[in-house]
């Protein structure tokens, strides 16, 4: 992230709202056909100052925030993410939220969900935004060529980009385009900004923040379509930690994170010495195989994410989807 945003989250203190404020700020892992999230401009928090003010209220109050995040902090990490979307796009100064979670039905059949629905005050035009949160790591010698997004996979080897980016590019965002979103959407808008049968037109968006983590072993290239500007990190395997960790300067300290706050960075009051993180990683990789995520600081102020994985890392490799075409 630019300085300027990591002096923002600095800051803020409630790990809720230093969440909502990485949503916020966090640039999308890849750019599609579909536009990216909406700015902070569109928003109503354009600049810095209206911004921190915004983050600051909320930090003083966040009771709202709390309640409305409810049970999804022992949910999935993709529930959380969605909510905070909901949250912001409902509070947003510059946007009404008209609808969230959109049945479309064919008959009895739903044939999906729209995520969220919203206008901007001084635009009638409904616009479609799909959001999803996603940490992947690079596999060497993954299916495809070197750049081919099915060789990033989740930590849990159950997804992959080319997997996600398909479904989102094939499925989801097209949804408010069938007949059947039709009336969902007009009832929606509650306006009478459509006629009864004409053209109705829908603005589609896609939100994808998260991280892209390198192999620390091997050179790999970015995948296809990645943002210019996307977060990354390094993985590696849990063999390789004392040869990572040696390799780091003297005063270097780290955390792992825990969900489903995998999104802003703990504080650097809250980083333990190099020995303490040393040691919980050892007891977590004898008791059980699952990949952490930690983020690391040098003395000079260099943060870096680190994912760690058990040595026998990746256990299985989705296959690619059948078309990733754009």
């Amino acid at each position: 992230m630019p300085p300027s945003h990591l002096a923002l989250l600095s800051r803020l203190h409630h790990p809720l709202v230093r969440d909502l404020a990485w949503v916020i700020l966090a640039p999308d892992l890849i750019v599609t056909p579909y536009p990216g999230r909406p700015s902070a401009s569109e928003l109503g928090l354009g600049d810095d100052a209206t911004l921190q003010a915004w983050l600051s209220h909320l930090e003083q109050s966040p009771q709202e925030l709390q309640r409305y995040l409810g049970e999804t902090l022992a949910g999935r990490m993709g529930l959380y993410h969605e909510r905070l979307w909901q949250f912001l796009l409902e509070h947003a100064p510059a946007i009404r939220l008209l609808a969230h979670n959109q049945r479309i039905l064919r008959g009895k059949l739903t044939l999906g969900e729209l995520d969220l629905l919203y206008r901007r005050k001084d635009d009638p035009t409904p616009v479609h935004l799909e959001v999803a949160i996603k940490f992947y790591l690079g596999v060497p010698d993954g299916p495809g060529a070197a750049t081919d997004q099915a060789r990033w996979i989740g930590p849990s080897g159950a997804d992959s980009l080319a997997i996600k980016r398909e479904r989102l590019h094939r499925h989801q965002l097209p949804l408010s385009g069938m007949a059947e979103a039709r009336e969902a959407i007009r009832s929606a808008v509650g306006e009478t900004a459509y006629a009864a049968n004409g053209p109705m037109l829908v603005e589609r968006r896609l939100a994808m923040p998260g991280v892209l983590f390198y192999p620390w072993h091997a050179h790999l290239p970015a995948p296809r379509e990645a943002g210019p500007e996307h977060l990354s990190g390094q993985w590696l395997f849990w063999r390789d930690w004392q040869r990572w960790r040696a390799s780091q300067p003297a005063g270097t300290r780290g955390a792992w994170l825990s969900r489903p706050h995998w999104f802003a960075e703990p504080r650097d009051e809250q980083l333990w010495s190099m020995q303490a993180l040393g040691s919980g990683l050892t007891r977590h990789f004898q008791l059980f195989a699952s990949p952490l995520q930690l983020v690391v600081l040098t003395p000079d102020g260099q943060r870096q994410r680190l994912f760690l994985v058990a040595d026998d890392w990746p256990r299985q490799i989705p296959l690619p989807p059948m078309s990733t075409d754009a």
